[in-house]
């Protein structure tokens, strides 16, 4: 039996995004390559107001050098609009110390936080990524990029797009794209919709003559990003991954630096999911870690592949592969990674990103 499956991405000017580009930004400056240091920072934005909070570990923090950070982060993006210009922010800063009790277990280089995290792969495209979120993904990029080529197109986008499956669960069909594109004033919405359409038609190679397109739905998207709607970090978590298409352990990614399991042990499972299909024993795989704060090794790991539990699989792991927080760290050099490379457009799927190698070869 056919069925519809949605997935959507956010781009670099969605309020959301715009947060967890704050704290990508200002985790980075605070972790400042040192394996001592740490980091777990959440932003609020919205009209011409940035709040940050959360907690740091650093000899690294200056108030003044983070507020600057914050300024050039909403400039790079391209805000210059009245209600949200990177001038004119009032910048709250309510960073504080770690807490000591938290640090008992990181110093050690245990689990940051007890919890469970996902990575899953599949065949359905290059980089074994679910269809429906490469896809969006891969929109946005585009219409991004084209703001080079229109000044109309502004930073807040959004896309979704839905796929019919054959009852062997495979993408058949693009049933439907919307994009919502944030414009200036002076353009017609028709001229929108008509250049944004051309560019997605441009971008996606897959069959479109039967697809349906929903540009701008509601018509005018004038006043966008941080200045229409407050954003927050860790909105995104399912943009962030799989679009929806497996599970996810419910934690954020964004600001925390990776002795966090959320972050590291969601980077590893992908890893291993990714390399499980990727070496041919399997189609598909869903990877589950979990971890206790303050302990280095999981506690539990499971494999669901193809349809099949695989206690062999996941018994190869925790024989083979270092599961513990530092070791993850090490193995990725995740101290040396500047996180906002892995902010936008998913953390998984991109190449440039370590945890997306493929290098376990006799698993």
């Amino acid at each position: 039996m056919e069925y519809e499956f949605t997935s959507e991405s956010v781009s670099i000017g969605h309020p959301d995004k715009v947060a967890d580009l704050i704290s990508d930004a200002v985790a980075t400056f605070l972790l400042s390559k040192n394996i001592s240091h740490r980091a777990a920072i959440e932003t609020l934005v919205t009209t011409n107001m940035v709040t940050i909070a959360g907690e740091y570990k650093s000899n690294n923090f200056d108030k003044d050098e983070i507020e600057k950070i914050i300024r050039n982060v909403v400039a790079k993006i391209g805000y210059e609009q009245e209600g949200f210009h990177h001038e004119h922010l009032n910048i709250y800063n309510e960073l504080h110390g770690q807490s000591p009790d938290i640090a008992l277990g990181t110093d050690n280089f245990g689990a940051g936080d007890q919890g469970l995290m996902f990575g899953y792969a599949c065949l359905e495209t290059d980089n074994y990524m679910p269809m429906a979120i490469y896809l969006c993904h891969k929109i946005l990029k585009r219409v991004q990029n084209e703001r080079e080529n229109h000044a109309w197109i502004l930073p807040d986008n959004k896309s979704q797009v839905t796929l019919t499956y054959s009852d062997i669960n495979k993408p058949e069909n693009i049933e439907k794209i919307v994009c919502s594109t944030q414009h200036s004033d002076d353009v017609d919405i028709k001229h929108v919709r008509k250049k944004i359409e051309e560019i997605i038609r441009d971008e996606i190679i897959e069959d479109l003559s039967s697809t349906e397109f929903l540009i701008n739905p509601t018509g005018r998207f004038v006043v966008g990003g941080p200045d229409g709607d407050t954003g927050l970090t860790g909105r995104k978590i399912i943009v962030d991954t799989y679009g929806g298409y497996a599970p996810h352990g419910g934690g954020a990614f964004s600001g925390k630096d990776c002795t966090k399991v959320d972050r590291s042990g969601a980077y590893m499972a992908r890893y291993l999911a990714k390399n499980i299909v990727s070496s041919g024993r399997a189609s598909n795989a869903t990877v589950q870690l979990s971890y206790a704060i303050g302990v280095v090794e999981p506690t539990s790991v499971y494999v669901y592949a193809d349809g099949k539990v695989r206690p062999d699989l996941a018994n190869w792991i925790k024989e083979n592969v270092d599961l513990s927080p530092k070791g993850i760290i090490d193995k990725f050099r995740l101290f040396e990674l500047d996180l906002t490379e892995t902010t936008l457009y998913g953390h998984f799927g991109r190449d440039n990103l370590p945890y997306e190698r493929l290098s376990l070869i006799h698993i």
